[in-house]
């Protein structure tokens, strides 16, 4: 099966970004731009990626697609499915679940209706768990969009909320 990838493309800007990553690497290790460039696409392409979109990855840098979806499966900072607006990644080891990240994520959970991995019917919010994010002495805590929230509690979880509808109106 041919895929007709006209309506997936990057901008002559970031083939040309594109381009620049993969020259980073030795001739034939043009794999090693996957993480970058997947990023972009993520960016570029409605905050997910979907299957022609990880295809469109796979023809630029020259490898199979099972190498892309493999490599995005794998680390939780790619969205395999459309995602809210706004995405609490809550993290759940060790010191995080020690400090109540269960009753963390369960209040999120409650409060918008969802459970991890779902996005709530408007489209503002998805509520994820993932490993650790690296702040253990702030548990528990989660990350929203480039920005760690920290020493969670459920009244805490409820202003973030709050601020995030605020935001979106």
């Amino acid at each position: 099966m041919t895929f007709d990838f006209s309506m997936i493309q990057f901008n002559e800007q970031k083939l040309a970004k594109v381009a620049e990553i993969i020259s980073r690497y030795p001739e034939g290790k043009q794999k090693s731009a996957l993480l970058p460039v997947l990023h972009m696409a993520q960016q570029d392409f409605g905050g997910w990626l979907d299957v022609p979109v990880m295809d469109y990855v796979a023809t630029l840098l020259n490898i199979t697609p099972i190498e892309v979806y493999e490599v995005a499966s794998f680390y939780s900072m790619f969205n395999l499915k459309p995602v809210g607006k706004y995405m609490f990644e809550v993290c759940q080891t060790g010191p995080c679940m020690v400090s109540g990240c269960d009753d963390i994520i369960k209040h999120i959970g409650e409060k918008l209706n969802i459970k991890p991995g779902e996005t709530t019917a408007d489209g503002m919010f998805t509520l994820k768990t993932v490993e650790c994010l690296g702040a253990c002495g702030y548990a528990p805590m989660m990350q929203l969009g480039k920005h760690y929230r920290e020493h969670l509690t459920k009244e805490r979880v409820d202003a973030i909320i709050e601020e995030c509808r605020a935001k979106a109106n």
